[in-house]
């Protein structure tokens, strides 16, 4: 059984692949991997390789994402298949950039749930905006990140590498995955990833925002344990 490292995004815990974990720990042992070591994406990527087995399926979703991408750079004879979920190849654009720092000061300023409030309305399909589960749990996962750590992911974030360079680089069974309504990194992106890497295979999930593990978690893991199971 192929062991599975799946990579949070920004201000998350393992929580945000809770659904994915039960539904892929049938297919080989899964492993939750923690953003919470290192100030660049690349050193994020070298923790989580230090830490993870010999070879391994990979997958993250936004943040983790650019961390997986960075992950192939470093050790591709370590990754054997690859999934990519709501993510970008692209570094930060200025206006991308103000957002973050913006952010940054208010969490600092004493706001920060108010910044995770905002942020996680601004993430979600619309007709999930106002869920109560949702925001709880995006609110529960940033406490457990915590004001610093947010600093640092969103530091990291801005800093990271125009990754499209290196799609073509990859040649393992790759699945890049997207909300049809992801606002933060729409499908075009998606595609753009998709289109890069020799036969990858694009799902864009209907009705679904940028968080899509939690906000359609049955699609999210269909899609996989095809991809694991392929």
């Amino acid at each position: 059984m192929t062991p599975i490292v799946l990579v949070p995004g920004l201000l998350c815990t393992a929580e945000i692949f809770a659904p994915q974990a039960m539904a892929l720990w049938l297919q080989g042992p899964v492993t939750i991997a923690s953003t919470l070591t290192g100030d660049t994406i690349a050193e994020m990527a070298g923790a989580i390789l230090a830490a993870a087995p010999p070879q391994f399926a990979l997958a993250g979703i936004s943040m983790g994402g650019y961390i997986c991408l960075e992950i192939m750079r470093q050790a591709p004879e370590r990754v054997i298949k690859l999934a990519l979920l709501d993510t970008s190849a692209r570094p930060d654009t200025p206006e991308q950039t103000a957002t973050r720092r913006e952010r940054v000061a208010r969490a600092q300023a004493g706001e920060f749930e108010a910044v995770v409030a905002e942020a996680t309305e601004a993430t979600l399909h619309p007709d999930r905006q106002s869920d109560p589960v949702l925001r709880e749990m995006n609110l529960r996962m940033a406490r457990g990140v915590g004001l610093e750590g947010m600093v640092r992911q969103q530091e990291a974030i801005i800093a990271r590498i125009d990754s499209r360079p290196s799609l073509g680089a990859i040649n393992v069974p790759t699945l890049v995955l997207v909300g049809d309504s992801d606002p933060l990194t729409p499908p075009e992106r998606a595609r753009e990833i998709a289109e890069a890497i020799a036969g990858a295979e694009l799902v864009v999930v209907p009705n679904c925002g940028h968080a899509s593990t939690i906000e359609q978690p049955e699609a999210v893991n269909a899609a996989l344990v095809r991809w694991i199971k392929a």
